[in-house]
């Protein structure tokens, strides 16, 4: 497969491990214009390393990452990706909780967030599944036995880009680990498995 890059950075490859920098101020994330009297709203912005080849049809991708937790939405991710405004990511995120959690997004002209499950483990396996028009994010722990972040239909052609997407987008960047990545083509029986 042949990779390229979406907002280039520095990349580390070395026996099935992959570590990418991102700068400071990194997200991807399309905002609705609505703002809060406090906290953070995620402003539009698509300035985060996205590091994809070009997958066609139906196809399971997956990653253990891992990533020093320092500021608050700092994480590690797998993206799929149309266009600017049609994506969805599944992340190993710091959460403004105070916790590491899987997290996923999945944007249709706007973004949603959705926390997931908070994970002890300094690793976890991130999985999409594509069957058709619907896809899957699936964590694990072991690499082995999968569980559903979340369900989706993202209107998407038969080629869509996938991939390993770094984030930072209040800290002040660092390097976010990516280990047996991989991409197969072939249909899972069970969506919501991912299997």
């Amino acid at each position: 497969m042949e990779f390229y890059w979406m907002n280039e950075s520095t990349i580390t490859e070395k026996d099935g491990r992959i570590e990418i920098y991102v700068p400071d101020g990194s997200d991807i994330f399309c905002n609705n214009g609505d703002v809060g009297d406090e906290g953070l709203t995620p402003e539009t912005i698509c300035n985060a390393p996205f590091y994809y080849t070009e997958v066609t049809g139906d196809f399971v991708m997956r990653a253990r990452v891992s990533l020093e937790f320092i500021t608050t939405f700092d994480s590690a991710c797998i993206m799929v990706w149309q266009d600017e405004t049609h994506w969805a990511k599944a992340c190993f995120e710091k959460t403004e909780y105070d916790t590491h959690a899987v997290v996923s997004v999945v944007t249709k002209d706007t973004s949603d967030d959705a926390n997931g499950c908070n994970v002890a483990e300094e690793k976890v396996w991130l999985q999409v599944s594509r069957r058709g028009s619907a896809f899957a994010f699936h964590y694990s722990i072991d690499g082995e036995n999968y569980y559903m972040m979340r369900f989706f239909i993202l209107p998407a052609d038969e080629t869509v880009k996938a991939g390993l997407l770094a984030q930072a987008p209040q800290g002040k960047g660092g390097v976010r680990v990516f280990e047996d990545f991989s991409i197969e083509n072939k249909t899972v029986k069970n969506i919501r498995l991912g299997r």
